[in-house]
Parts: C-alpha cells; sequence; structure tokens
C-alpha cells in the first residue's frame, strides 16, 4: 500500500508553521526568541519541525518580515500596516481579507483570525512581505460582525449539545447549553445566535431561537437556505396591509398625464412560469418608412412611494430571491403579481423609452416618459421562439421584425468590444415535494436574445440621457450599473492558463482583448473542457455593481449604463425611474452620498442573493445525486487542491471532491507551481481541465458536498503521464486560493457575476 500524505513533523508542514511564526512574532513584536523558544512557544517537541524552524526562519529573514538583530536571536521587523476590510472565510478555517480599498487579498491564517468571521468587518496588521509572497496577516480587531446567526443541525448529549453548521458558514461548532435548546431535539435542524464567545474559548456559546425541522425535508432545506442568509420568509403584516391598500383602478385623470399606447400593439415575452411581467415591447410602422419600438417597464415608483412602509421595504430587501423551489420577492404579491405585473388585456401604467430605428436598428430619435398600455398577447420564449425558427401564429410579422432589430444591435455591440458570454445554467424539474426528478440545461433562445438586446438598448440609452452632458456641464447624481477591466493580475493567470491548450490572449488594449476572448468563446465551443475556460473566463472579469461613479460597462462595452428594466424585482431599478422623472421634470441634482449607499447596498444583496441561490442549486443537486451513487458520469477537473481535485459533471454541472485519500496506485502530491496533482512513482498528473469519469461515492445532503471516486476503467481515465521540466509551459495559476484554503480553482475565486 503506498504511504499517504502525512506532512513532516507530524501534521506541521513548512506552510502552516510559516503562518504561525508570523503570528507569534507580530503578538510579541518587541521580543527576541531563539529557535528553542519559537519551538516551546508553539508547542513543538519533534526534531524534525524543529530543524524545519531553522530553515522557516531563514525564509522570514529573506522575505523581510523579520531581523535577527543578534546571532540566532530574531525579532519582528518593523513595517507597521494595517488594512480594513471584510472576512471571506474558507472551509479549512483560514481566510482572506478583502480590502476596502480595493487592493490585493490578504491571507489570513486560522491562528490568526482571533474570531473574525465570514462577512465580518475588520482591522488587520500587514506582515512584511517579499515580492515572492502573497500577502498574510492577521486580525487585530473585529469592527463589525456580519452576522451572528448560523444554521445547523443539534447534536445532543446527556449533558450538553453542539449546533453542527450547515455548509460552509462556520468551521467551528457552537456549543448550547441544555437550557438553551428551546425545544430542539437531537438531529434537528435549527437556528442559533451566538450569545458568547471569550478569547480563550475554541468555540462559540449559543441558543437555539428557531427549530426549522428534520433535515432532508424540502420546506426545512429552503427555510434553512433563507435563515442562512437571513433572508425573510414574509412581508411584515404591516407591509402587506400597506400594499392592499392601493386600489387597481386607473383614473382618467392619471391617463390624461400619460402618452396613451393602448391602441398600439404590445406583447410581453417571458419564461414559461413567470408569474410577473415587468417588461413589454410595442411597435408600429411609422410613415417615413422607420419603426417606433417602444421598451414599456411596470411603473413600480408610481405606486411604491419615497419613505413609506412598503419602500423601505423594498429598499432593506433591494432585490428578489429565486430559489430552486421558490421566490423570495422584493414587492409583496398585490403589487408584483397584480398591479404593475403587465397581463394581457389590462390597462398598465409604465414608464417607457420609445427609440425610432431606421431599417439597419440605428436610433434616429428617443423619448422617455409616462405611458398607459394595454398587452395584446403574452408569448413565452418557446412559443416567441416557434415563430423565429418558422412557425405561424399571433403577431409572426411584428416577432420576425423585431428579431431582426435585435440582431443588427447585438452585432453592432460585439463590433465595438461586448464580450459573448452563453454560459449554460443547470436548472431542476422537480415534483410536488420538491424532490429534483430531473437536471437540464438552461440555455438562451433567440427569443431571449431577443428581449435582451432592447433591454440593454433601454438601459444604455436612459444612462445616456443623464450622464451624457455637455463640456464644462456636470453630470447630475445617476444609479450607473458598471463594471470594470479585468485585474491585471487574473488576466495573466487566464492568459497562461489558455496558452496551455494553444490560445493566445491579445491585452494590448480593451477592445482588443474583448475581441481575442470573443474568438476564443468560439474556438473552444466543441473542444472537450471548453466548460471549464469559459468558466475561468467570467471568473477573471470584474463584478458588475452599482454606483453613481460611472466608469462605464466593460463587458457590454457601453460607456453609459444603467438598469431600468426590472422594478418588480431590483430596487436600484426604482431609484433609476424616480432620478430619470426628477430630471425629466427639471429638478437639481440629487444628493450623491444618500444614492451611494444605497448602490452599496444593493450591490451587497445582490451578492447574498447569488449565493442563496447556488446554496439552493447544490443542494438540489446534491440531493438528485444521493439516487446515484455508483452511478459513473463524465465530468471536467475544476479544481485541485492539496488534498484532492473537484470535478464539474459535465451533464448537470455538479461538483464534487475525488479525495487524494483514494487515489491508491501512487503516492500523489499536489504540485502547487503547476497547479496539478502529480504521483510521484509514475508521473501520472491530474490537472485542471482535464477530461475524467467518476462514480458517485457520498451525498452528504447536511455540508452540500458530493463525493467522488474514479471510475474502475481504466480505458475511460486515460490521464497520460507528463513530465514536470521547468522548461514544459506552466499551466498558470488559475484562481487565488480561495474558499477551499490552498487550492487552485476557478470557484476559489470570489465569484464575478454574470448580472448585467
Amino acid at each position: 500500500m503506498p504511504r499517504k500524505h502525512q506532512k513532516a513533523g507530524g501534521g506541521t508542514g513548512k506552510k502552516e508553521l510559516y503562518s504561525r511564526l508570523c503570528a507569534l512574532f507580530n503578538e510579541n513584536p518587541a521580543r527576541r526568541y531563539n529557535y528553542k523558544q519559537l519551538a516551546r512557544q508553539l508547542g513543538i517537541k519533534d526534531e524534525t519541525v524543529k530543524r524545519l524552524i531553522i530553515e522557516t526562519l531563514a525564509g522570514m529573514k529573506r522575505d523581510g518580515l523579520i531581523a535577527e538583530p543578534s546571532a540566532g536571536a530574531f525579532t519582528l521587523k518593523m513595517n507597521t500596516v494595517y488594512v480594513t476590510g471584510t472576512i471571506d472565510l474558507t472551509a479549512k478555517g483560514t481566510a482572506y481579507l478583502v480590502p476596502e480599498e480595493g487592493k490585493e487579498d490578504i491571507f489570513i491564517p486560522q491562528a490568526g483570525l482571533k474570531h473574525a468571521l465570514n462577512g465580518d468587518r475588520v482591522k488587520v496588521v500587514v506582515y512584511a512581505r517579499n515580492k515572492r509572497r502573497r500577502p498574510e496577516g492577521e486580525v487585530v480587531e473585529i469592527l463589525e460582525r456580519g452576522k451572528d446567526t448560523f444554521v445547523g443541525v443539534i447534536q445532543l448529549s446527556r449533558y450538553h449539545a453542539f449546533l453542527v453548521p450547515s455548509g460552509k458558514q462556520l468551521p467551528y461548532d457552537i456549543f448550547i447549553p441544555l437550557d438553551e435548546l428551546n425545544g430542539a431535539k437531537d438531529g434537528e435542524k435549527v437556528v442559533v445566535k451566538i450569545t458568547e464567545w471569550l478569547e480563550n474559548q475554541k468555540n462559540p456559546v449559543g441558543t437555539v431561537l428557531e427549530v426549522l425541522g428534520l433535515p432532508g425535508d424540502n420546506d426545512t432545506e429552503m427555510n434553512a437556505i433563507m435563515a442562512e442568509f437571513e433572508l425573510p420568509v414574509r412581508f411584515p403584516v404591516a407591509v402587506e396591509k400597506a400594499a392592499a391598500r392601493i386600489k387597481a383602478g386607473i383614473d382618467a385623470d392619471e391617463i390624461a398625464r400619460r402618452r396613451d399606447f393602448r391602441e398600439v400593439t404590445t406583447f410581453t415575452i417571458d419564461p414559461a412560469d413567470a408569474k410577473d411581467f415587468d417588461d413589454a415591447l410595442s411597435l408600429r410602422r411609422l410613415e417615413n418608412g422607420n419603426h417606433e419600438v417602444g421598451v414599456h417597464i411596470a411603473d413600480v415608483s408610481h405606486y411604491v412611494q419615497p419613505d413609506t412602509l412598503l419602500d423601505k421595504e423594498a429598499c432593506e430587501r433591494a432585490t428578489s430571491v429565486y430559489l430552486v423551489d421558490r421566490t423570495i420577492p422584493m414587492l409583496p404579491e398585490h403589487l408584483s403579481n397584480g398591479l404593475c405585473s403587465l397581463r394581457p388585456g389590462e390597462e398598465k401604467l409604465c414608464f417607457s423609452a420609445v427609440f425610432e430605428l431606421d431599417g439597419n436598428a440605428r436610433v434616429v430619435s428617443r423619448w422617455f416618459g409616462r405611458t398607459v398600455i394595454r398587452s395584446d398577447r403574452r408569448f413565452t420564449y418557446e412559443e416567441a421562439q416557434a415563430l423565429i425558427d418558422g412557425g405561424e401564429g399571433d403577431f409572426k410579422a411584428e416577432i420576425l421584425l423585431l428579431d431582426g432589430l435585435a440582431r443588427a444591435l447585438r452585432e453592432e455591440r460585439f463590433r465595438d468590444g461586448a464580450i459573448d458570454f452563453d454560459r449554460p445554467e443547470a436548472r431542476f424539474e422537480i415534483d410536488a415535494a420538491g424532490k429534483p426528478l430531473r437536471v437540464y440545461f438552461k440555455r438562451s433562445l433567440e427569443a431571449n436574445k431577443l428581449i435582451e438586446e432592447f433591454m440593454l438598448l433601454a438601459n444604455k440609452s436612459v444612462a445616456e440621457r443623464v450622464g451624457k452632458v455637455k463640456a464644462g456641464e456636470r453630470a447630475k447624481t445617476f444609479v450607473y450599473r458598471v463594471h470594470d477591466q479585468p485585474e491585471p493580475g487574473k488576466l495573466e493567470e487566464f492568459s497562461r492558463f489558455v496558452a496551455r491548450f494553444g490560445y493566445r490572449l491579445r491585452s494590448v488594449t480593451p477592445r482588443m482583448l474583448s475581441t481575442s476572448i470573443n474568438k476564443l468563446m468560439q474556438d473552444v465551443k466543441e473542444r472537450p473542457g471548453h466548460g471549464m475556460i469559459e468558466m475561468l473566463a467570467v471568473r477573471t472579469m470584474a463584478k458588475a455593481v452599482y454606483s453613481t461613479e460611472n466608469i462605464g460597462h466593460y463587458g457590454l462595452a457601453f460607456e453609459y449604463y444603467s438598469h431600468f428594466t426590472s422594478p418588480i424585482r431590483r430596487y436600484p431599478d426604482v431609484m433609476t425611474h424616480r432620478l430619470l422623472q426628477r430630471y425629466l421634470d427639471g429638478g437639481r441634482s440629487a444628493n450623491a452620498a444618500a444614492c451611494e449607499e444605497r448602490c452599496k447596498h444593493c450591490s451587497r444583496m445582490e451578492q447574498v442573493a447569488a449565493n442563496a441561490e447556488r446554496a439552493s442549486i447544490k443542494y438540489k443537486q446534491v440531493e438528485f445525486f444521493a439516487g446515484k451513487l455508483g452511478e459513473t458520469f463524465p465530468g471536467t477537473i475544476s479544481g485541485v487542491t492539496q488534498w484532492g481535485f473537484y470535478v464539474e459533471l459535465n451533464d448537470s454541472l455538479a461538483e464534487g471532491l475525488v479525495p487524494m485519500t483514494e487515489l491508491e496506485d501512487d503516492y500523489y502530491e499536489f504540485d502547487e507551481e503547476n497547479y496539478c496533482i502529480v504521483g510521484r512513482h509514475h508521473r501520472k498528473v491530474y490537472q485542471l481541465g482535464d477530461p475524467i469519469v467518476v462514480r458517485v461515492a457520498k451525498a452528504n445532503l447536511v455540508a452540500r458536498q458530493l463525493d467522488f471516486a474514479l471510475a474502475g476503467n481504466e480505458r475511460e481515465n486515460r490521464v497520460a503521464p507528463r513530465s514536470t521540466d521547468p522548461s514544459r509551459p506552466s499551466p498558470g495559476k488559475t484562481g487565488r486560493r480561495g474558499r477551499r484554503g490552498n487550492e487552485i480553482t476557478p470557484r476559489g475565486s470570489r465569484a464575478r457575476g454574470r448580472k448585467r
């Protein structure tokens, strides 16, 4: 049997030792230590590890972290730098500080966290370092807790209980005194609040706030995800009553104040399961031969007035959240599915962007303002696509004309440098009890792209209407959707990775880079591992956010861009409507600081919603594959770590770990420089992007984790031996060591959202 993967000195590796020594020196900046004193302080008795201390001290001295004022005596080299930011905790208990000033992330070893948890705002002292090392530091002060409630399963004994947290939200169990169980029983899923965590205690102490039910029940698990991300289960009674008081009728005076589109051909195109319709398109031919296209958006701001109960609740939620089996709406149903939903045959109030387009889809003129419409037809994407594909039906001529205009708009956008990401998303067919029956891919049809293109045109034009000013004039405060250029470091890592497949990225100018990425996406479409390259490309991009400071939208190649088209489900769109109307009426610029604060809040809540949505998808993936234990599936290696490698299944995007301990044909080592796992004797290599066939070995519903094993058929897994000669082109780093600790994986990077 091959020797397994024990670190030198009974579990203390060089990297861990480096971090522990850094923490010790920073805790005692004025003291001098020799290596024996350091070993005693760290509780190390093993002679091998003591010798490793000497080697590590030499490296720390070379890196400029410590000084040696007398032979064999070391002290901290004083160069104190403090950084504030947010903790991004990994599953292994280490963390990264995401600085507020947008600098490089700072690694925090577990010993340096000082009880800081994921999402906490903290102050960190940064260790000195040279260019060869990533920055490291330790927490000196917790400025603000991100959260103090956690979800997990109760483990009960005769004298005490513990909460075992679900997922990766907390690397410690929470001690629960028996008189704080509040009726919770062994094995139940609960919500716990941390009430105490003394400095010398490893585990925090908490009390049970709510019993959710038994693990595995669909409602229990979805409610657990909502509780984990602190999402509301229902609207406060006062908010529901405030919504119910709004009358459904539209009086004649309100119609008279608006541009009337009730007699113009208008329809909606939405997913088959949509319950609210917040956008519609109208179309008519003008006498000069051009076409007038109206983008009509539900006028939420007419019903939700500033500083009312409804407004405050919508602002606090900031976005609707879409879990696998349910929607957590931003607005009560009376508004979202009733008054503001552009249902066919009903008169509805809208805020519209109306364009005159010539035959080449060039904008001749545009108009913005409040309108009243009556939709003639509700299309699903599939129904509209059937007409585009040659079928017969209502409004076929209008659909085909809009499709032609949308294609022209899209071609122009790509010529201008927009990036074309079209990665499929996993969706589930579930039964009445929420059990997943089937996993399938949601793919973008031409009908989806038709709607998207006109929504993009409206969003861009609204931002231009406010943001574009004459020379010498000052732009008024507005809400922009901004997307920065890729960070040079991440771009370099991605370039090195795709070079391994024979591709080259040209990044001399932003336009050249976007063209190069689009060509790469086309070239890899039919190649094995294309999904991994597409995912890495998305992760290389910056994250789009809301801001009053306009820097443009790199991914769309727009100088001005906002969110105007979804006020039922996004609060920034409500803000955009209000600001646009204010300026159309000749009003003064709004308070920039107040708007910026709301923009930051909405960006944060958007990320919370995305994390919750991913958690629900991950749970359903694990639940689905729990019924397929022992079955084999093709996949792609999506992450490489010191304890194994992750595989993403091709047909479902589900991801699981192949543990290093299961690779019994050799002694495997993690090659950090080349980001792969290499067999010491036979030189077999497992590397990011490699195709592979795996068997489903375990499905842990509580932790939302899958474990895979290699499929038994050697012919299915032809991983060729490779040279590790330094002259061989390196695949490069493909992501920072992130959510899983010391690993190389695109999922290790902070998610760079695709939402435009």
